[in-house]
């Protein structure tokens, strides 16, 4: 990475309080094969992995940063950007497809002018199409966090987003 490159990624990332991290770590310093476990938790606190924590959590892990980032890189369960308070996710499988998911899908996008995997700038929400969420029979479905609606329309699509602006951002 170029030293230009290096330091415009360094500009984006917002500052992060390394004591959230640290205690994270020293609850798991001792436990062997930790790598995973504190990454999961750094997660947890963060709502993503910033990059200065994963540099940090290799040093105080004794680890190689690209061994942390092999992982965080392997594991769709990690994230390395922020992601939004609500996340919805919009089957796409078989069952939803045919029942007009594709409609659902793009009726989320205009509304929220964002596309898959992106995250609206107020962090609010994180939108994804997902292969199959396990619900054929309710399709088509979307889930924000762990709430389920089934049998969507594109009218439905509106109530939720109305329900989950008016929850508070934490």
């Amino acid at each position: 990475m170029s030293e230009a490159v290096a330091q415009q990624a360094e500009e984006q990332e917002p500052e992060v309080d390394l004591s959230i991290a640290d205690k994270v770590i020293d609850k798991y310093i001792d436990l062997p094969g930790n790598l995973m476990p504190v990454l999961q938790a750094v997660q947890d606190e963060y709502g993503y992995v910033p990059r200065k924590v994963a540099e940090h959590v290799a040093e105080r892990l004794n680890v190689y940063p690209s061994q942390i980032y092999g992982v965080l890189t392997f594991y769709a369960q990690f994230h390395l950007k922020p992601r939004g308070r609500f996340i919805i996710r919009v089957c796409v499988g078989t069952a939803c497809h045919v029942s007009g998911a594709p409609r659902i899908v793009e009726t989320f996008f205009d509304k929220l002018h964002i596309g898959h995997a992106e995250t609206t700038p107020d962090l609010r929400y994180t939108f994804e199409k997902v292969a199959c969420l396990g619900a054929c029979g309710m399709a088509p479905l979307a889930m924000v966090n762990d709430d389920t609606f089934g049998k969507m329309t594109v009218q439905k699509v509106d109530e939720i987003i109305a329900e989950y602006n008016q929850r508070p951002m934490k």
